[in-house]
């Protein structure tokens, strides 16, 4: 578990925002203000984080899994090929998607994740998923997992892309013209991870060292849900059922990590969700999601707000003060994404609860966590 030492409650927070489809609503695509056929082109992808960007949220996370049934039906492309594609064309916010541990090939997942890293400058993330879906299962051919196995699974994965990115010790890579020497091989080193004997999966065992260089953060931080990794993780998500509930939530989920002990000072960031309906060039928020629902009511385990922009910034100020960060999920993408940038983030900005936007700055720095030296590398062989 990594140290987090500048994200203590009552300091400055960061935002969050979901881009995923349309929007958390499952009727968001009727709202939108684009074509449909426009959702799963590039332009909207680039034209979204850029808005996301523009508004000062610190961090885009990016959906992934299968696609809802019924007559709602979303599209959706791969989360982590989209936050690829915005990587060079922004500057700033952070990009974190969500990446199945269970049934991805975990050496895949930390290549690709290590990747987006390089592309990025450093503003990468891993939002870890597991899966407990039996129709994901049978997609790709494999077992079933759920229970206490998912949370093992997801282990073991996040433990592999962890020895991977340290595999390579930062000057590994030499480029020396002269002797015709790309690379140090003496700096590069097997993981020789295996899952341990009482692993509730297939077993497996991975050998590295990876294919490519080191990410520029040595470590992307990791991102999981309460619960779902007891250790080996930086930002920890906390769900709530109402609003009233969230900042209780936050309070317990900070002393479940520090094993019931102080709830201030230490251990991995602890971020609310929230879902986010507001009032939308005259139209009340009330309004907006009544029309949604009737097309597909939206059920979600998160906490939900509903009410005006200024409402909303009290709100938030007040969650600030005990969380972290917050993620908002907006029920329709174009609609509340307006209203935040144009009424939320600057109050909040002004009241002082949000941390600045660093230009160029890495998913380590905003949460206040040192870059890590590799495992691997002897003392004083790296810069």
């Amino acid at each position: 578990m990594s140290t987090h030492s500048e994200t203590a409650p009552g300091r400055p927070g960061f935002l969050a925002l979901e881009l995923d489809g349309d929007g958390a609503h499952p009727a968001a695509w009727r709202k939108a203000r684009h074509a449909p056929d426009e959702l799963l082109n590039g332009a909207r992808i680039r034209s979204t984080v850029l808005a996301a960007e523009s508004a000062g949220f610190h961090v885009a996370t990016f959906a992934d899994g299968p696609v809802s049934s019924g007559r709602d039906v979303a599209g959706r492309l791969n989360a982590l090929q989209r936050a690829a594609f915005a990587g060079p064309v922004t500057s700033s916010i952070v990009l974190v998607p969500e990446v199945d541990t269970v049934y991805t090939e975990p050496f895949h997942v930390s290549t690709q994740l290590a990747s987006l890293d390089l592309v990025s400058g450093g503003r990468a993330g891993w939002l870890v998923a597991a899966s407990g879906s039996a129709e994901e299962a049978a997609a790709v051919g494999r077992s079933f997992a759920e229970g206490a196995a998912l949370a093992q699974e997801a282990a073991a994965s996040v433990d592999v892309g962890r020895r991977l990115w340290d595999s390579w010790e930062d000057d590994a890579v030499i480029r020396d013209v002269a002797s015709g020497r790309y690379l140090d091989v003496d700096k590069l080193h097997y993981v020789d991870f295996e899952t341990p004997a009482d692993f509730a999966g297939t077993r497996y065992s991975v050998k590295g060292p990876s294919i490519i260089p080191r990410p520029l953060q040595g470590q992307l931080p990791v991102v999981a849900q309460a619960g779902l990794l007891p250790s080996n993780v930086d930002v920890v998500l906390a769900s709530a059922p109402t609003p009233s509930l969230l900042a209780a939530e936050v309070a317990e989920v900070r002393r479940a990590i520090a094993g019931g002990g102080a709830v201030v000072g230490g251990g991995p960031a602890v971020v609310a969700e929230l879902d986010v309906v507001l009032d939308s060039r005259g139209q009340s928020a009330s309004a907006r999601l009544a029309e949604l629902d009737a097309f597909t009511p939206w059920s979600s385990s998160r906490a939900r707000f509903i009410g005006t922009a200024a409402e909303l910034v009290d709100f938030l100020a007040e969650l600030l003060a005990v969380a972290d960060g917050v993620r908002l999920h907006p029920a329709v993408l174009d609609a509340e994404l307006e209203e935040l940038a144009q009424l939320v983030l600057p109050e909040l900005r002004r009241r002082g609860a949000l941390k600045p936007v660093a230009q160029g700055g890495t998913f380590r720095e905003l949460l206040g966590l040192e870059r890590p030296r590799s495992r691997y590398a002897s003392v004083g062989s790296e810069n």
